[in-house]
């Protein structure tokens, strides 16, 4: 046990001498991401008050046919008419940005009222853009006018209250009644972000520090002389082993805790509803979520070194972890996905289940047998790599390849 916590200490003081390694173990995970989210939910809110607020520039034609929908466009605050001179030029002038969008109001509109009441006209704007509330804003003025007409047509005919229009125009209602608690709603829109970014961070962390001790320690020169000292090779490996377990938890749980420290500093700006939600989240769960990110970075810690101590050089081992980026991506994105639920066949897939396991946690309807099962399965496929890795650090073509 000294041999091992020796090679511990000495490889943890190089990883920390190690400018990378503390950007993806320490100043990633603990202030780098949660500023980035801090960042992109105030822009997301601004950006959104933008839209919603912008003055939208359009263009009417055939505004004479219908002068109604003329007026109320007119009379909005935030829109501001722009004359153009004919139809074929509303496609370019949207394009150029001189106009956000176009109205054309064919002439055979009176037609269309004579004969049934009902009239069609073409709203013609920008659909690539994806923020836009062009259509919203357009739609909701053309959207009172039309009420304001179906109000008028129904009290002409001797339906003058709300309650009677209501009964007329919706003979079916549906009243909806939703059993599942507010947590378990939010849980399972949020709960599946949460563990992908952890998980994600966890490789990170153990990524620059696994490729340095193993790979970079053969371009140094040094790992030869390691492997002379009086040490079984086995502790060597757990030695190595522990560092990058530790950088990977460490990242881990700085998200962890980084994030917590957040949703409690600003839980009186959150919504109410949502602000419960943080406060159902117990300690307890989010020992568990510690708990279940441990046999995840013992896995990565494992693969990685045997990857790292296989690699000639440090730009090879970087080579090789590439794609392993999407082993783990690709799981952990699995929970993400519709349909996808915890159940005893996701309980055994590797990392998905972690994922999904925490989305039931932030939930609150996590089924605990189900937990015992995730997390044995896990460690037993932790301790699997482990045992491969010390076979394979003990393999000399491993360790000097040519």
């Amino acid at each position: 046990m000294r041999n091992i916590l020796t090679i511990y200490l000495k490889e943890m003081r190089e990883v920390l001498r190690d400018r990378k390694s503390l950007i993806f173990m320490l100043l990633l995970p603990a202030v780098i991401v949660p500023l980035l989210l801090n960042l992109v939910v105030a822009f997301a809110t601004k950006l959104e008050e933008k839209t919603r607020t912008e003055t939208l520039t359009f263009a009417i034609f055939g505004g004479e046919f219908l002068p109604e929908l003329t007026e109320a466009l007119s009379a909005e605050k935030d829109f501001e008419k722009v004359d153009i001179n004919e139809v074929n030029a509303i496609e370019q002038a949207i394009m150029e940005k001189r106009i956000k969008f176009a109205i054309v109001i064919p002439e055979a509109v009176k037609q269309q009222i004579q004969e049934s009441n009902q009239v069609t006209v073409g709203l013609y704007f920008d659909n690539s853009s994806v923020g836009s509330k062009v259509t919203y804003r357009a739609g909701s003025v053309i959207r009172q006018l039309s009420e304001k007409w179906q109000t008028a047509q129904l009290a002409a005919v001797g339906i003058n209250t709300p309650q009677q229009r209501k009964q007329l125009l919706n003979p079916i209602t549906i009243e909806e009644h939703g059993i599942a608690p507010t947590r378990q709603v939010i849980g399972a829109h949020v709960g599946g972000m949460l563990p992908y970014l952890f998980i994600i961070l966890c490789f990170a962390g153990a990524l620059y520090p696994a490729i340095d001790i193993g790979a970079g320690e053969k371009e140094r020169g040094t790992l030869e002389t390691l492997l002379l000292a009086p040490v079984p090779r086995y502790q060597i490996v757990l030695g190595k082993f522990f560092v990058i377990f530790t950088t990977g938890v460490t990242a881990a749980l700085l998200n962890i805790t980084s994030m917590a420290v957040i949703l409690m500093t600003k839980i009186k700006e959150l919504t109410e509803v949502f602000g419960e939600v943080v406060k159902s989240v117990s300690i307890i769960d989010l020992v568990l979520v510690a708990a279940m990110l441990i046999p995840t970075a013992a896995i990565f810690a494992s693969l990685l070194l045997s990857v790292s101590i296989y690699a000639r050089s440090f730009k090879e081992a970087s080579a090789y972890c590439g794609p392993l980026n999407f082993l783990v991506i690709i799981p952990a994105f699995l929970a993400l996905l519709p349909g996808v639920e915890l159940n005893w066949m996701w309980a055994l897939v590797p990392i998905t289940n972690i994922s999904l396991a925490v989305k039931e946690l932030v939930k609150g309807t996590m089924n605990y047998y189900m937990l015992s099962a995730i997390l044995g399965s896990s460690f037993v496929i932790a301790a699997a790599m482990l045992v491969f890795c010390t076979k394979w650090f003990q393999r000399e073509a491993v360790l000097f390849r040519e």
